[in-house]
């Protein structure tokens, strides 16, 4: 399975390159709507800037892309960002990077360096988060027999989200959609038997 990638909360860097300020912000979108709000959102921030280029790239499987140089020379800055993004497997993402010219050229290769080093750097400040689909369920089972369950789900890389402990234990778990006709079987066999009850929380 093809997993792509995204970041939780927006993120800012701030590098400098021979005298020009280079401003990365990324931020987690899934419309080209929320995408334009951004863009618009940073250039008006940074309105007295040299370049807002930006790049971006929507879809479950990151089917949708667009750049834009904002007036540096054409392939020098909204590619090289889109490329930073595309070689980490990211989706639903936008990066703005902003530039303050600080009267020293850089020549076509230093722009595509900058800024595909000032999305890089940005992408890499903190760990990126999987994007998968998931399905939720709610379990319900007696003591006796939660360590089993628990041992038989870690084979279908369950996250366990929440546990409620009474007179019986009752966990609420996320299931990745590849793992969810194997897992529902499971349970569904032990529910039969007796064992447990559990839902479909997504139903």
């Amino acid at each position: 399975m093809d997993y792509f990638y995204s970041i939780e909360d927006d993120r800012r860097i701030e590098i400098k390159i021979r005298r020009s300020t280079f401003i990365c912000s990324l931020k987690y979108v899934e419309t080209i709507l929320e995408t334009k709000e951004f863009i618009s959102s940073i250039s008006s921030e940074h309105k007295m800037a040299t370049h807002n280029c930006w790049a971006y790239i929507v879809g479950d499987k990151g089917q949708t892309s667009h750049s834009s140089d904002n007036g540096e020379p054409a392939g020098t800055a909204g590619k090289p960002m889109l490329n930073a993004l595309q070689s980490h497997e990211m989706t639903n993402i936008a990066a703005v990077v902003t530039r303050y010219y600080g009267g020293v050229k850089l020549g076509v290769r230093g722009l595509i360096d900058a800024y595909g080093e000032a999305v890089t750097s940005a992408i890499e400040l903190l760990p990126l988060k999987k994007l998968v689909k998931v399905n939720r369920y709610s379990i319900d089972l007696p003591y006796s027999f939660n360590d089993t369950l628990l041992h038989h789900l870690q084979n279908f890389q369950v996250r366990v989200t929440d546990t409620q402990y009474s007179d019986i234990i009752s966990h609420n778990i996320e299931v990745e959609e590849e793992h969810c006709p194997d897992v529902e079987l499971m349970l569904t066999q032990y529910q039969d038997s007796g064992i447990l009850t559990f839902s479909n929380k997504n139903l």
